[in-house]
């Protein structure tokens, strides 16, 4: 599992894709494009693809009590 101390390029991004939908799932969140970006892969960028407004408002509010 990927931690938030890891610098910035240090992290596998399939772990990182994984740690996040496992995440996301625990929230009852689905992001259908969540994946690695592979038009860059030396910038271990992911995608997060289009989501509905909904599943934002959803993922805003799971943040949001996670911040409090």
């Amino acid at each position: 599992m990927a931690t938030a101390q890891q610098e910035p390029n240090t992290t596998d991004v399939t772990v990182a894709v994984e740690t996040l939908r496992e995440a996301l799932t625990a929230a009852g969140i689905v992001l259908p494009s969540l994946g690695a970006d592979v038009a860059s892969p030396s910038l271990n960028l992911i995608t997060l693809g289009r989501v509905r407004v909904d599943v934002v408002l959803r993922l805003a509010g799971v943040i949001q009590r996670g911040c409090v």
